[in-house]
């Protein structure tokens, strides 16, 4: 495979060089603003060596060449453009002026919290070490090791407002250090902690006649997203008035003096009755819809992914673990993935074309680790048939799980890595979990065996 190739024969499909806006990659698609994709030849992007599959969403129009192939083909591709000195932000932003205000919406929450997923990740396996040492009572709980470890796993939790600050200010134009003290501001050691402490009581701050609880927002994400937004606007707005000379005096004194003062009394308390209104709301309706609310969201996550607003769920999810210490919505996600993968399997079967046999197979197997892209838009959706199969099976998962109270202690993993982040929460939610798994690709893979495929035949 011939990766320059690729790249020279990729521009002239795309309608030439003039065609193409800007380019990025992420681990499995190379990703692609164009000015007018009607001039796109897709059969024969689809065609192309190397390429699982070619849609268009979010803004972009994106390629699937998989994990490893689509940086070697980037990189050739960047050469061919002259892109090497192009920053991905100037792709992201080209990619959100082709959006409507929701996807525009949805891509901000995803650009803010993905980046953030390896921390949590990493706090909940320590979590899942932790209590297994306390189930099992490997370690003394007095022990050094023991409270390491208990200091390794909830810091991420506990600074998560600082985390979600630096991320947010590069999302919003803001210094991101800036954000990084306004999160520090909001989870100051002189404030209560709420996260993981059960009793005791905040004290008051008398300010000028306003009282204000002296409560800190460890591990919450409304109110810090909102002050980092109100932040960068203040930042600009200071920026534009206060000359050059002064700027790095006058600029960031003003913007956390006001941005603190503001956080503190409206944006702090309103972000979290927020927050909270979403978790309280979102619990009630899994508590009393039951398998029924896995029914529907099990079997229509794999539609929210054609539009690229599955990615902003991170939000929610990190509120539900800031509120009631699991994450329930998790499990969900990931039975709708890897029932993706049993209707890959059964394409991978039932195909007679090398090509789509060739696909098919590690687009299966990528699904069942949580990437869902290549089965979907270069396998499932061509087809049509075993994207509505994978929708059944997902939906049985998920209204297992549901009905199990299968639940994870992060987000960001889903198919068999989350068993990673299951496990710690009992050998029933895990065993329960791998079960829903078992029931969402089985029955994915039958039933879209069942309906069958219709395939090109002109194609070989």
């Amino acid at each position: 495979m011939n990766h320059k190739e690729i790249a020279v024969r990729l521009i002239e499909l795309l309608g030439g060089e003039d065609n193409i806006v800007s380019a990025a990659h992420c681990a499995t698609r190379l990703r692609l603003v164009i000015n007018d994709e009607t001039k796109i030849d897709q059969e024969q992007v689809e065609e192309l060596d190397g390429v699982k599959g070619a849609f268009s969403s979010s803004g972009q129009y994106q390629i699937i060449f998989g994990t490893g192939l689509v940086n070697k083909v980037y990189a050739e591709f960047a050469k061919e453009l002259n892109l090497d000195q192009k920053e991905t932000v100037q792709h992201s932003e080209a990619a959100k002026q082709k959006m409507n205000p929701l996807a525009r919406f949805a891509k901000t929450l995803s650009n803010i919290f993905v980046p953030i997923i390896p921390a949590i990740v990493a706090s909940g396996l320590l979590m899942g070490l932790l209590g297994m040492m306390k189930a099992f009572n490997w370690v003394d709980p007095e022990t050094a090791l023991y409270k390491m470890l208990d200091m390794f796993s909830s810091s991420a939790f506990i600074i998560l407002p600082i985390l979600i600050g630096v991320s947010a200010a590069k999302e919003f134009g803001s210094n991101p250090y800036l954000g990084a003290v306004l999160g520090g501001i909001l989870i100051h050691p002189s404030l209560f902690n709420p996260w993981g402490l059960a009793e005791g009581t905040p004290g008051v701050m008398d300010l000028f006649g306003l009282k204000l609880e002296m409560l800190g927002y460890q591990g919450t994400v409304i109110p810090i997203l909102l002050a980092v937004y109100v932040m960068s606007k203040i930042e600009k707005g200071v920026r534009k008035i206060v000359p050059n000379a002064i700027d790095l005096l006058v600029t960031p004194f003003v913007t956390i003096i006001s941005s603190g003062f503001i956080a503190f009394i409206a944006i702090g308390p309103l972000g979290r009755m927020l927050g909270t209104g979403i978790s309280t709301a979102l619990t009630n309706v899994y508590e009393f819809a039951g398998p029924v609310a896995g029914l529907v969201f099990g079997g229509t996550y794999s539609l929210i992914v054609l539009t690229g607003v599955h990615h902003s769920f991170h939000a929610i999810e990190a509120g539900l673990l800031a509120d009631i210490g699991k994450n329930y919505l998790l499990p969900i996600w990931s039975m709708a993935n890897v029932a993706q993968g049993g209707a890959g399997l059964a394409v991978f079967f039932m195909a007679k074309r090398a090509k789509t046999k060739e696909i098919a197979l590690p687009a299966a197997f990528s699904a069942f680790l949580g990437i869902t892209e290549p089965v979907i838009f270069g396998v499932n959706l061509r087809y049509r048939k075993p994207f509505i199969g994978a929708m059944v099976g997902g939906a049985l998962g998920a209204a297992y799980v549901v009905f199990m109270d299968v639940a994870a202690n992060a987000y960001g993993l889903t198919g068999i890595p989350m068993i990673a982040i299951a496990a710690p929460l009992g050998n029933a939610n895990l065993i329960n979990y791998l079960i829903g798994m078992v029931i969402a690709v089985s029955v994915a893979f039958v039933t879209a065996f069942f309906l069958g495929i219709k395939e090109d035949e002109k194609k070989s």
